[in-house]
């Protein structure tokens, strides 16, 4: 398949996301370096990979649109932003995957990618939303209802919570992260 995997941010100076206070990790760090990992296992699987950003500041990158086109402009059949989350509430934890609304094959892509997630990190919180009968959420983000490919957005954990900011900085749990989104990918794969 062809995949584009969306690596959050711009990166440091232009856009570092969110930043952890303690520490001063940055998401846009943390999603290029779990992106480039699920590209390697990607392609080791014999899919063809994209990144919308390869370097750790990327200016162009922060025009959301020209992700987009990217992955249009290159006929990807699937989409996965990764991301930190963020918030006010520094106990806040967990992992969330994102579609737009409504019933797509995004919806299908993050429910895979969501089991993928809550097997390898049963001891983490998913945060999910059932009332549609699946665990994603959903919101109209830019990269989710301008991509022509099935799209969902990873949100791995909460940068703002000094416990989960410490994962998200540990090597092997990266690259135990994006082996779950890989699985996820896989999995969906094989529905088509």
């Amino acid at each position: 398949m062809r995949i584009v995997i969306d690596p959050g941010h711009a990166g440091r100076n232009v856009d570092p996301g969110a930043v952890n206070q303690a520490t001063g990790l940055q998401e846009a760090d943390v999603a290029l370096l779990v992106s480039k990992l699920v590209e390697t296992h990607l392609l080791e699987a014999g899919h063809e990979v994209k990144l919308t950003r390869t370097e750790w500041e990327q200016a162009e990158t922060d025009d959301l649109s020209v992700r987009t086109s990217l992955s249009n402009d290159w006929g990807a059949e699937l989409f996965v932003s990764i991301h930190s989350n963020s918030a006010v509430n520094p106990n806040a934890a967990g992992y969330e995957v994102w579609t737009s609304p409504g019933d797509t094959e995004g919806d299908t892509l993050a429910t895979c990618i969501y089991a993928q997630i809550a097997i390898e990190f049963s001891d983490r919180t998913g945060r999910s939303d059932y009332s549609d009968g699946d665990p994603d959420k959903e919101s109209r983000f830019y990269v989710l209802v301008h991509t022509d490919a099935p799209a969902c957005l990873v949100e791995m954990a909460f940068i703002s919570n000094d416990e989960e900011a410490a994962l998200l900085s540990d090597a092997a749990w990266q690259e135990r992260y994006a082996r779950a989104i890989v699985r996820g990918i896989t999995d969906y794969a094989a529905h088509i």
